[in-house]
């Protein structure tokens, strides 16, 4: 559904973009990754169409996305992270709604606006101002613009950006929802709990490069290098520490209150093993589980690595 290959945008003497290849599989949820500045909002503009490659090429549903190619950006659906709420705060919901139906010729408009506006909770107010929308309601009306002419892809830039717990939620039911449906989504978000509730696939940017990508049970599985295992005592014994350190597969361990934070060497879980050498030594656990490696973990390491790299070279921090 995307492709680029060795895509380039220069600023002057400054590479934003650093010959980049992605892929974007139909029907999948991308998440697009990377610190401020990595060049995820350039990458962007480039796909859109809306700024013109350095150098390098893109291609939409398998086709080469050039400037007179205005049948691809039709198949698009777009989230952006700021929105020109000024030149339409005149309007009301359903009003912005309807003219973007006449624009993208809409069957049943009005069919499909209130199906839409029902969808992200906004039906309610559908005939109260822009101007008077807050933040996150604003989110949620461009996410129904979107989605008005049905596109085959949805960009989505910071989609839950202003939204409250139940928003979010919201949206993130309805992108699920829209990709069990085979609609193929594109998201860059800081959020990165919610990216790992979401994405199915990642990239992540840094420095104008693509440094990592990968499924995401595949990413946060590579990162293992050991496991942490919290578990929970009513008593802490006097020199437990050092018993359990004994163990062969046992690197650390801390103790913290009743807690102890065992890092063990294996890469099998060693719940069983620890909870049955506990019970030998008459201490019942209250809780034992293993620290899951997160998509956070994920990109500190991955950002952190490639910083460190750049520095040896002789970069600047």
């Amino acid at each position: 559904m995307i492709r680029t290959e060795n895509l380039c945008k220069k600023y002057g003497d400054f590479t934003a973009v650093n010959n980049i290849n992605l892929q974007v599989e139909p029907g999948e949820i991308y998440g697009f990754l990377g610190p401020n500045g990595a060049g995820k909002t350039s990458t962007i503009m480039m796909m859109l169409g809306i700024s013109k490659p350095t150098s390098g090429d893109i291609y939409l549903f398998g086709e080469k996305v050039t400037p007179n190619r205005l049948d691809l950006r039709h198949r698009i659906g777009v989230v952006p992270e700021k929105h020109p709420v000024g030149m339409w705060s005149w309007m009301t919901g359903v009003e912005y709604l309807s003219l973007f139906a006449e624009i993208y010729a809409v069957d049943k408009a009005e069919i499909r606006i209130d199906h839409l506006l029902n969808r992200v909770n906004l039906l309610s107010v559908k005939n109260k101002r822009i101007k008077e929308y807050s933040r996150g309601m604003m989110q949620k009306l461009s996410i129904a613009r979107a989605l008005l002419h049905d596109p085959d892809i949805l960009f989505l830039d910071e989609p839950i950006s202003g939204l409250d717990p139940i928003g979010i939620k919201q949206i993130r039911d309805l992108v699920l929802e829209e990709n069990r449906d085979g609609r193929t989504i594109f998201i860059s978000s800081h959020l990165l709990s919610e990216m790992e509730k979401l994405c199915q696939r990642v990239g992540i940017l840094f420095g104008g490069s693509l440094v990592a990508e990968d499924k995401m049970d595949v990413l946060l599985a590579n990162l293992v290098q050991d496991r942490e295992v919290i578990i929970d005592l009513e008593v802490i014994p006097e020199n437990i520490e050092n018993t359990i350190g004994m163990l062969p597969y046992i690197e650390k361990v801390n103790i913290k209150g009743n807690t102890l934070f065992i890092t063990a060497l294996k890469n099998e879980d060693i719940r069983k093993e620890l909870s049955k050498f506990l019970i030998g030594q008459d201490l019942i656990p209250l809780r034992i589980e293993e620290r899951q490696v997160t998509l956070e973990d994920a990109f500190i390491s991955i950002t952190r690595d490639n910083l460190d790299m750049f520095t040896s070279m002789g970069g600047k921090k």
